[in-house]
């Protein structure tokens, strides 16, 4: 998708306003349009100086909590692989930790759902030196009811982690590399700052003055923060969020990582933030968007994806206060001056399949309308409210993806001709017409209509 040179030259426009009005050293951003990146590039100097080097899309930048993002597909490859499950109490795995998470179950980690504090004993982790995970253990308590709230929890990513690493007799690092790294290509994403990496540094509120932040290697504090990385490794990344890729993680586990699980519950606003295993979701406008922030000393980030159409955008900054720039404006945009144009409606044989199901079906006298959407259907009553798609099954029934029927199985009965009776959902009738004896109502279709 090539962008007109209006549209790259807006882009370019709101990055260099950002990048001078936040009084940021430097920053890169990407736009991605239906998984691939559209536009990217890069404003101001790395050092901040007027004689520094200029900043490029292959600067790197420290990306924060986005490595919580990795750590829990790492944590999911465990669950793939039959090494864990999502149910599992973490001192199953880590019995060191039994008497301090009693109860505590792995999912529980990924969703800032366990309990933890936020942040270690003593010494800041972000600006101190990294501590071993003996010396992590102070830290690792209960301070809220788990499975409660949502709390968010630097050390809980730590102890996931620790988790990966001890169930592959291995590092967290190292498995990452293997594990997701290599497959995706993210040849730019290390560890430790590279020679093209930005300097973290601050910015004097009121003066045009910088201040070194330092680039601590955080040890066992890693999986939730350390990672350094590109505006087009992450846009890599938040492609692989949205569309897959089995070499690294399942289809069902990618998408279960997209399912709220907690609400950010901040007293007098609106909800518009859960939070699933290692991503942030975020309901804009009835749009949802997954990804996630960071930030460390002298550095911030953020991804931002609609996995339904692969839409999104990057952006990395080194300075501790951040960039003022939005990048669901810059989505917002790209849709907005670049729409996309689909293709051309055709016919389907193999909707014949299901041709004599489809319609209008019953609850009560409540009408639902019944469609074939690519491989499935979609059932959903007519004028609004819960609905779902259906999926087919091995069995030759349907299964419900999402909303109010999702893990659901739909089954079409028929009648003596073969002709359909009734739909029998999760134990709902639904019937041709309302309450129709054939539709073998629950507690009888008593004496009709009167």
């Amino acid at each position: 998708m090539a962008l007109h040179t209006a549209l790259t030259h807006l882009f370019d426009a709101r990055l260099a306003e950002a990048q001078r009005t936040s009084r940021a050293p430097s920053a890169a951003a990407a736009v991605i349009g239906n998984g691939e990146i559209v536009w990217s590039g890069a404003a101001g100097r790395t050092n901040g100086r007027p004689d520094g080097e200029t900043a490029t899309t292959a600067t790197q930048y420290r990306i924060g909590s986005i490595t919580k993002t990795f750590t829990a597909v790492l944590t999911l490859r465990l669950v793939e692989d039959g090494l864990v499950t999502l149910t599992d109490p973490v001192a199953q795995h880590l019995p060191e930790l039994a008497d301090r998470l009693p109860g505590v179950r792995v999912s529980e980690l990924l969703t800032h759902g366990a309990g933890l504090p936020a942040e270690t004993e003593g010494a800041w982790w972000e600006r101190s030196q990294g501590r071993t995970w003996d010396e992590l253990q102070p830290s690792i308590r209960l301070i809220h009811r788990p499975g409660r709230r949502f709390h968010y929890s630097n050390v809980g990513f730590a102890v996931a982690g620790e988790l990966v690493a001890r169930l592959r007799d291995s590092t967290w690092w190292d498995r990452l590399q293997v594990e997701v790294l290599e497959p995706l290509r993210l040849r730019d994403t290390t560890y430790a700052p590279t020679a093209a990496a930005a300097p973290g540094l601050a910015v004097h509120p009121y003066a045009d003055l910088l201040h070194d932040e330092p680039a601590t290697d955080t040890f066992a504090m890693a999986p939730a923060g350390q990672l350094w990385s590109t505006v087009h490794d992450l846009a890599v990344f938040a492609k692989f969020l949205a569309r897959g890729d089995r070499r690294v993680l399942s289809d069902e586990l990618r998408t279960e990582m997209q399912i709220p699980a907690l609400i950010n519950d901040d007293p007098g606003a609106s909800y518009t933030r859960a939070y699933g295993f290692g991503l942030d979701i975020i309901n804009h406008g009835g749009q949802r968007f997954i990804g996630h922030g960071g930030s460390m000393p002298g550095h911030q980030s953020a991804l931002r994806i609609d996995p339904e159409t692969g839409d999104g955008a990057v952006q990395l900054v080194n300075s501790t206060a951040g960039l003022d720039l939005d990048n669901l404006q810059l989505v917002h945009a790209l849709r907005e001056r670049a729409p996309r144009i689909g293709s051309a409606w055709t016919a389907d044989p193999a909707h014949t399949e299901a041709a004599d199901i489809v319609g209008t079906w019953f609850w009560g006298p409540r009408p639902h309308l019944l469609t074939r959407e690519g491989s499935g259907l979609r059932l959903a009553p007519l004028g609004g409210g819960r609905g779902s798609r259906f999926a087919p099954d091995a069995d030759g029934g349907w299964i419900g993806l999402d909303e109010y029927f999702a893990g659901e199985r739909l089954t079409v009965h028929r009648d003596a001709g073969s002709a359909p009776a009734y739909l029998d959902l999760g134990s709902f009738r639904f019937a041709r017409t309302p309450y129709d004896p054939a539709g073998d109502i629950p507690g009888g279709a008593g004496t009709g209509w009167r």
